[in-house]
């Protein structure tokens, strides 16, 4: 990033980091779930902790960042929206630090790379969670079933294939979040994760990776919700 640039997106990151400094960091599952559904926001997803951080960005950003952000194209020529904009574009995501798998999936990979030719970067913040998978008798899973009204088309789907259905997670604790910022050379040197196909036989587009305990000059700031840090 030219010095202009890299200026403003710490201006980015400021008024983020003062912003998000209130965010509540103890997500009880219900609590939240019934939160998200009072809102019409994404209440039905079995990921609930991600989309949770989601929403509370979206409140607690405005009207500093844009919500959303820019809606550019991908290869296949649909659109991508971004979560929020101010210099850049910035994405808002979620990732259980307590995984085998250290690496977080990131947007759309041609989108990216249109987000970064318009705008010289990318960002995006992620909240790094300890969560709690305490639903052995599905008592959860079984709430949110019947919340939603039953069960969805995929988990029928699933239950026809006898597919084993993954523990759902009943609580999240907000430890961390990172500011990472992506320019063309850093896209240029990222893993991507090709996803398979939709249900109409397309396939669908790769997105980038990135690796959490790997990523350099990337992350630009850090703010830690543990021992009241920044």
């Amino acid at each position: 990033m030219n010095p202009s640039l890299r200026d403003s997106v710490f201006q980015d990151i400021k008024i983020a980091r003062a912003r998000l400094r209130c965010i509540d960091t103890d997500w009880e599952g219900k609590a939240c779930v019934l939160k998200l559904k009072e809102a019409d926001y994404n209440w039905k997803q079995m990921e609930w902790w991600a989309f949770y951080f989601e929403w509370r960005c979206r409140n607690l950003l405005p009207p500093e960042f844009t919500i959303p952000g820019d809606r550019l194209h991908n290869a296949n020529n649909n659109p991508v929206v971004f979560d929020s904009k101010r210099t850049i574009n910035w994405d808002f995501k979620a990732k259980a630090i307590k995984s085998d798998d250290h690496k977080a999936i990131l947007n759309d990979c041609s989108a990216m790379r249109s987000a970064v030719f318009h705008d010289g970067a990318y960002g995006v913040i992620i909240a790094l969670c300890d969560v709690e998978y305490n639903d052995i008798d599905r008592s959860f899973q079984r709430w949110h079933t019947d919340l939603k009204g039953g069960h969805s088309d995929y988990e029928r789907g699933r239950m026809r294939r006898n597919a084993t259905s993954r523990y759902r997670k009943t609580h999240a604790i907000l430890v961390e979040l990172l500011f990472v910022v992506m320019d063309e050379d850093h896209l240029d040197k990222l893993p991507q994760m090709h996803q398979g196909r939709n249900s109409n036989g397309k396939p669908r587009p790769p997105k980038y990776m990135i690796d959490l305990e790997n990523l350099g000059d990337m992350c630009l700031c850090r703010m830690s919700f543990a021992d009241d840090e920044t």
